[in-house]
């Protein structure tokens, strides 16, 4: 059992009957009057929900062993998703509900990290950026704007982006996956 004089940015901790939370932010009061205390932001690590909570400094608080692997994803099979741990080449199910969002850019052979706690997957973690064919679009039709205009373009995976006039049906762009912005064009 550690105590809050150990929270580090990015720390697991189990509390509240045992629900996961990473640490986001810390910060040690010691005001002039008073007792010292751990200021904290944390972020629940399925829900996604952030709370900001007060410890008493030298409180104790349980860690959470939390096990980041490099892995790649390999196939969908209508349950879950199948990612293949590539140090031993171990395969892991995690479900479409831990995968979520993440699905709309995730890739055939894509590396991504899973996070896993006693054996139960938390999260999948993307790239910052993915580079992917646009499967359909409508070509764009340039009329009397001032600025660039923008058109819906479906991706190879199935997911539905914003993308400028000029890009056409099959070409390959990058995509931002935290939310889901165009960053441009990948030259082949």
């Amino acid at each position: 059992m550690a105590t809050t004089n150990d929270l580090k940015n990015g720390t697991t901790l189990k509390l509240d009957g045992g629900e996961l939370w990473n640490v986001v932010e810390f910060q040690h009061v010691k005001p002039g009057k008073g007792g010292a205390f751990v200021r904290t932001k944390l972020k629940n690590v399925t829900s996604g929900k952030v709370v900001d909570k007060t410890f008493n400094a030298g409180a104790k608080v349980e860690f959470a062993n939390v096990d980041r692997r490099e892995m790649q994803y390999l196939y969908f099979d209508g349950d879950s998703y199948i990612f293949m741990d590539t140090q031993d080449y171990e395969q892991l199910p995690v479900s479409a509900a831990v995968v979520g969002k993440n699905a709309d850019y995730l890739l055939e052979e894509a590396k991504v990290t899973v996070a896993v706690n006693e054996g139960n997957p938390l999260y999948v973690e993307l790239p910052a950026a993915v580079e992917i064919v646009i499967s359909q679009t409508d070509p764009g039709v340039q009329g009397d704007r001032s600025t660039g205009g923008t058109k819906p373009a479906t991706l190879e995976t199935g997911a539905e982006i914003q993308v400028p006039l000029f890009i056409t049906t099959g070409e390959r762009v990058k995509v931002d996956t935290r939310n889901g912005d165009y960053l441009g064009r990948v030259n082949a």
